[in-house]
């Protein structure tokens, strides 16, 4: 069965690139980003782990922990890491990659794309993503099919969505980035504007004359 936003992620044991972890506890009180691929030495999940690599700066400053999964073994992966670092001019590669060779992880985590079927018979791992917060509970999936390689840019943006709105009754709106305006949520009292949201807030004149879209800058 499919995971739920705002199911508790399950836990798992797995080797990586950088050793035996037991999910949870690698995961800690960080915010978690989970991204499987295909398989390795592949062309667009060799751009797209590099990416993250270059991003990790910008994934620690918001407390996320990377951690990616691709269906071959954990020596195969490290093999592969050196063409990642080669191919995105990387003098670290700091974040681990599950071995999932027998594909547990991804058969229990809905991950397999039947439509894409590698050179063993068997379908690859779907792009799929998941962000999990420090409860240990799914805050974001996202499913990409094999041949379309991710948006990382988009993901933190989404992050920084998550992050605070979980701080303030707020919305993000369309194409929001960090710093613009966001939107109250509806069920913020009109009484408790002016304690909630000092900066203020303005509400916008629509044609319903129904004042639910009101703006405020955090």
């Amino acid at each position: 069965m499919a995971l739920q936003l705002g199911d508790q992620f399950p836990n798992f044991t797995a080797d990586t690139t950088t050793g035996k972890i037991d999910f949870h506890e690698w995961a800690g009180n960080s915010w978690v980003i989970l991204f499987s691929h295909p398989a390795d030495f592949t062309p667009v999940c060799t751009t797209e782990l590099s990416a993250v690599a270059r991003l990790v700066p910008e994934f620690t400053k918001r407390n996320v922990k990377p951690i990616a999964l691709s269906c071959d073994s954990a020596e195969s992966h490290r093999q592969w890491i050196a063409d990642i670092k080669d191919y995105g001019k990387l003098g670290e590669f700091s974040y681990p990659i599950i071995d999932d060779e027998d594909r547990t992880l991804a058969v229990r985590l809905n991950m397999l794309d039947k439509d894409e079927i590698g050179s063993a018979g068997l379908p690859l791992t779907c792009r799929a993503v998941f962000v999990i917060d420090p409860s240990k509970k799914l805050r974001l999936s996202l499913l990409y099919p094999a041949t379309t390689g991710r948006n990382f840019t988009e993901i933190l943006r989404v992050i920084d969505s998550l992050q605070l709105t979980d701080k303030m009754r707020v919305a993000t709106p369309a194409d929001w980035t960090p710093g613009q305006w966001c939107m109250v949520q509806p069920s913020v009292k009109e009484e408790d504007l002016a304690t909630m949201f000092p900066g203020g807030v303005t509400k916008v004149d629509l044609p319903s004359g129904k004042q639910y879209l009101r703006k405020t800058t955090p």
